[in-house]
């Protein structure tokens, strides 16, 4: 069978098959509104000469919001040490899931869930593998899975993640 050229309708190929860094829905800024941006940064540098009282200011806020943050991880600590967590580790990764919400490592990567993010969590086992999935709301599931060095491990680490899913997550 004999295909014309003309009748063949190319369509530019997108998706994470293509380009690993593809994210649905996430769109770069317009070149020409950096473009702009930096155009108007320099200008207001040259009309007010140089700014050595905006630095300073910007330190002073700098300080301010990472002492907040300090204490915010205080916070966040206090209330994670005093309710159940599970942290599932392995050579290659790890399941951490704890008063802030769910948190997947795999190598060098790392997914954190809020637990306002995440819709639903089940999690299996087979042998000594423990599979924990996060189900978000946009109908999107996330699995990762660490294996244990023994069965009673496993175990344990069953009986911990059940005392944290009733103690942070709302049916």
């Amino acid at each position: 069978m004999e295909q014309r050229m003309e009748s063949q309708k190319v369509t530019p190929v997108t998706g994470a098959g293509f380009d690993p860094a593809y994210v649905p829905g996430l769109t770069s800024p317009e070149p020409e509104a950096v473009a702009e941006d930096a155009v108007t940064d320099s200008d207001e540098v040259g009309k007010e000469g140089t700014r050595d009282e905006e630095p300073e200011a910007a330190q002073a806020t700098q300080a301010a919001e990472d002492a907040g943050a300090a204490d915010v991880a205080e916070d966040a600590e206090a209330v994670v040490k005093d309710g159940p967590v599970l942290a599932a580790k392995d050579r290659r990764g790890s399941i951490t899931v704890d008063a802030t919400g769910v948190r997947f490592t795999l190598d060098d990567q790392e997914a954190e869930f809020t637990w306002d993010e995440i819709s639903a969590v089940e999690y299996g086992t087979s042998r000594k593998r423990l599979t924990v999935t996060v189900h978000t709301p946009n109908s999107r599931w996330y699995p990762n899975d660490v294996e244990a060095a023994d069965k009673s491990r496993l175990t344990e680490w069953t009986e911990q993640l059940d005392k944290a899913l009733d103690a942070y997550f709302e049916d």
